[in-house]
């Protein structure tokens, strides 16, 4: 699953909505192409946020010394870093 399926779902949908002009019987190829193009929206969507999910990681850390207090450490890094400002 990528921007690669996404677009093309969207792209075939598209197509099938507002192109094609042929009938199949039993089968409305206006609407097969709405649900395509949600289908490709969707995609294109779910992928985006798979993708930012996966750059942002946070660890947390509870250590406890021999007195019993605890001590929370929490740490966040990015795997991947924004481009500079331009």
């Amino acid at each position: 699953m990528g921007y690669g399926l996404g677009v093309f779902l969207l792209a075939l949908g598209l197509i099938l909505a507002f192109a094609v002009q042929d009938m199949i019987s039993a089968v409305d190829l206006t609407m097969v192409g709405y649900i395509l193009c949600l289908a490709g929206v969707l995609v294109l969507v779910l992928t985006a946020v798979q993708l930012n999910a996966r750059r942002r990681t946070t660890t947390t850390a509870t250590t406890t010394d021999a007195q019993g207090r605890q001590a929370t450490t929490q740490r966040s890094t990015e795997a991947d870093p924004p481009p500079p400002a331009i």
